[in-house]
C-alpha cells in the first residue's frame, strides 16, 4: 500500500517467476486491503495458476477468495462459479459466504 506505483511492477515478477512462494505472495498480497482490492489484477493472478497442482497455491487462491468475498461476495460467487478451481480452491473461497448465508437462515427462522 505504500508504493502502490510498484504493485503491478513487482508481483507481475512474483507471479511470472514459476516459483510458487513468490506466485502465493502475488496471490495474497491483497489479503486485507478489503474494498481497495484490485479485483482485475487478484483474478488475473488467480487464473495464471490455475490448473496448478501445488497445495499451497491452490489453498492461496481459496484464502484470497474468502478474505475478498467479505468485500465483494457476489463477484466471488461469479468468479469461481465461471472459473475451473480446485476442490480446496472452491471449498476455501466459499466457506464465508456460506457461514454468512447459515447465519442469515438461521436469523430469519428466529434462532
Amino acid at each position: 500500500m505504500q508504493y502502490p506505483q510498484n504493485k503491478k511492477a513487482v508481483t507481475g515478477k512474483w507471479i511470472d517467476s514459476g516459483n510458487i512462494w513468490l506466485q502465493r505472495t502475488a496471490i495474497l498480497f491483497q489479503l486485507k486491503y478489503k474494498i481497495r482490492t484490485d479485483e482485475e489484477q487478484l483474478y488475473s493472478y488467480i487464473n495464471q495458476c490455475l490448473g496448478s497442482e501445488e497445495f499451497f497455491i491452490n489453498k492461496a487462491i481459496g484464502w484470497a477468495l474468502r478474505e475478498y468475498s467479505k468485500t465483494n461476495p457476489q463477484s466471488v460467487l461469479e468468479f469461481v462459479d465461471k472459473t475451473p478451481l480446485s476442490r480446496l480452491s472452491k471449498t476455501e473461497a466459499l466457506k464465508a459466504i456460506k457461514k454468512n448465508k447459515g447465519n442469515e437462515e438461521k436469523n430469519s427462522k428466529g434462532g
